[in-house]
């Protein structure tokens, strides 16, 4: 048929620069892209390298949508070419060098200021359990065993203070009503789950 549109997905390719029309000043013709790999390995830690290889693709029209980048943390190294903060299985690092000797004892890190905007929502799950991995074996060796001493109130500290402020929190157990009840409604319309939006209704259904 005439005025059909195709689209045509093409993966594995990172812009590198636009290119300017001939014909047309200030206007795009087309975009120069580098090939691009997948490096490493395990599940949520692949992630891509240029491969030095480029190509050019025709374009009249350019859309933008490439994530987001963290931004520095007073304090903290800081690298701007990758978005992230420097850190060794989320352990924060005292500069760039990647030297794991150089460690800030105590402060991790986790997400995309840990690895850049990368993955998908399943790469955080992987992402979190390294850092928290990091944290119990930091624990376990006496890491961040307290400066002065003292036993710190832990879980009925945390709900104490949570009392305090008349914050309510909402236990695993509630958690998992909600998750059953979006699943439900989103079987209603033939989808894994319908999303309950307000605080209200999370509430209502975590009762």
């Amino acid at each position: 048929m005439s005025g059909q549109r195709e689209l045509h997905f093409v993966f594995f390719r990172k812009p590198d620069s636009f290119l300017e029309s001939n014909e047309r000043s200030g206007h795009v013709s087309g975009v120069h892209f580098e090939k691009t790999a997948l490096k490493g390995g395990g599940p949520g830690k692949q992630y891509a390298v240029g491969t030095g290889e480029f190509e050019d693709l025709d374009c009249g029209m350019v859309l933008k949508s490439i994530g987001y980048k963290s931004v520095p943390v007073n304090g903290l190294p800081f690298d701007n070419h990758k978005g992230i903060v420097p850190n060794i299985r989320g352990r924060v690092l005292k500069n760039m060098s990647g030297d794991s000797s150089q460690v800030e004892n105590g402060l991790y890190v986790c997400g995309w200021l840990k690895r850049g905007p990368t993955g998908i929502i399943a790469t955080n799950l992987y992402c979190a359990e390294e850092t928290v991995a990091s944290i119990s074996e930091d624990l376990e060796q006496g890491v961040l065993a307290s400066s002065s001493g003292l036993l710190k109130p832990g879980r009925e500290g945390l709900l104490q203070l949570l009392d305090n402020r008349n914050v309510r929190p909402v236990p695993f157990s509630a958690w998992e009503k909600i998750d059953s009840e979006e699943k439900r409604l989103g079987s209603l319309r033939n989808k894994p789950r319908e999303k309950l939006t307000t605080y209200e209704d999370l509430l209502k259904v975590a009762t």
